[in-house]
């Protein structure tokens, strides 16, 4: 089986001084993710960070869809409880006009950041409960597909532009809860493997494909996986690399500390002087990241694939140094390439 690569870029900050932007980087990140034949471009959205510089993934996706020719870009993901179904679904109307065939839409129901950021955002008014993700949905599809039933008060909205075909949709999940709404609504679905080292059992996608199938949708169901990765020239080398990632995934997933990324060998020393509940989510954490190098990492994505049965792969990728990123994200796709 031969895959289809995405990268899953969350314009992480370097630990690292970098002389351009965590949103210029990703640019440059794209424009080379581009030569190297990634399928897919797709950013995320988060708030009040101090590690992840994309507030707005409808902007950066206008920027990257421009500086790119082939790729399809998109949002990995709108957190569609923040917004207004009707914006969001006139956005990505008007992206699709200006980048024919190229843009996708995928949203989630995460905050993408803190209480205080979630209560900034729907200021003045109240949030939206967690609950009504699902109508929120159903409707943002109902608006992009001209689907709105007859007798709802939205029927003769207009999204304009009008002409312009609809985006590829897309729910981002992690759970079985997520999965059989994407299927329910009738989006492709895009289940997050790297959050943290929680074995995600295949039955989530075989939720995914049932409840699709029993709403009755034409076509098939589409999954894509998203894992994290850093691919260097030696295993060794690329599980040096990936601590600084593990660390801050233990700090935060843990204890709630959201700081700056740490270099790998600080977070390496930071790990002996962590409990042993600590490092054992660690070890946990490192070993859920694909990690190796070139023919490692194809081998253990071609095994994912195989597992949930897909060939589309999405690759999260933070390093301390943004060349290290960069270069862990053409190895993947040089590898790739030989058995295609």
């Amino acid at each position: 089986m031969t895959l289809k690569l995405t990268v899953i870029d969350q314009s992480p900050v370097p630990g690292k001084a970098q002389p351009l932007s965590a949103v210029a980087l990703s640019a440059r990140l794209a424009q080379a993710c581009e030569r190297a034949g990634y399928a897919r471009y797709w950013v995320a959205e988060h708030h009040n960070s101090v590690n992840f510089a994309g507030p707005s993934p409808e902007i950066l996706i206008s920027h990257i869809a421009s500086i790119t020719e082939r790729m399809r870009v998109g949002s990995g993901g709108v957190m569609l409880p923040h917004y207004s179904p009707y914006k969001v679904a006139e956005q990505f109307k008007l992206l699709e006009t200006l980048f024919p065939g190229r843009i996708d839409l995928g949203i989630g129901r995460a905050p993408g950041g803190d209480g205080l950021a979630s209560h900034a955002l729907a200021y003045p008014y109240a949030q939206a409960r967690e609950d009504h993700y699902a109508q929120q949905a159903a409707l943002l599809k109902g608006f992009l597909t001209r689907s709105i039933p007859d007798h709802h008060p939205y029927h003769d909205l207009q999204v304009m532009p009008d002409e312009s075909p609809c985006p590829e949709l897309w729910m981002l999940g992690s759970s079985g809860g997520s999965a059989a709404l994407a299927g329910q609504v009738g989006m492709k679905m895009a289940l997050a493997l790297f959050i943290g080292p929680e074995d995600r059992p295949v039955s989530i996608v075989h939720d995914y494909q049932n409840a699709w199938r029993e709403a009755g949708h034409e076509g098939d169901p589409e999954t894509l996986i998203a894992v994290a990765a850093v691919c260097a020239d030696t295993q060794e080398e690329a599980e040096y690399l990936a601590a600084s990632q593990v660390y801050w995934k233990v700090k935060a997933f843990r204890h709630g500390v959201r700081d700056t990324i740490k270099s790998p060998s600080e977070s390496l020393d930071l790990k002996t002087k962590l409990g042993p509940s600590d490092q054992a989510y660690f070890d946990q954490t490192l070993a859920s990241v694909v990690c190796g190098s070139p023919q490692q990492c194809q081998a253990r994505l071609l095994a994912l694939g195989e597992r949930y049965g897909t060939d589309e792969i999405g690759i999260v990728t933070v390093t301390h140094d943004f060349e290290h990123r960069l270069r862990s994200y053409e190895l993947l796709a040089a590898q790739n390439a030989t058995v295609l």
